[in-house]
């Protein structure tokens, strides 16, 4: 893994948390925090990424594959920060389970 990638997730947590703190109006990911649903608006973008990443794995579709991870990874990421938890988290209980 090159290093322009290897903190990728850690930038774009980093990116999501800025978001929530300041709300930019233009932000998907800050309207996801204001959302009048709350939550599950991001639950329900979990399951519909789901349906499209298994769909995808199917059709042996890489590209929609990856594209659809990415979606399902961004969305994880969203949830861990509205639960005030972070990719530290997510770190030490993916260590527990090698």
């Amino acid at each position: 893994m090159s290093d322009d990638t290897a903190d990728v997730i850690d930038e774009l947590f980093a990116v999501i948390e800025d978001r929530k703190a300041n709300l930019p109006e233009d932000s998907y990911t800050a309207s996801l925090f204001t959302h009048e649903k709350g939550e599950n608006a991001v639950l329900e973008k979990l399951g519909e990424e789901t349906t499209e990443l298994i769909l995808a794995a199917k059709d042996d579709d890489r590209e929609e594959l990856a594209h659809e991870s990415a979606d399902i990874v961004y969305h994880l990421l969203v949830l861990l920060s509205m639960k005030e938890m972070d990719v530290d988290d997510l770190r030490a209980e993916l260590a527990k389970r090698r």
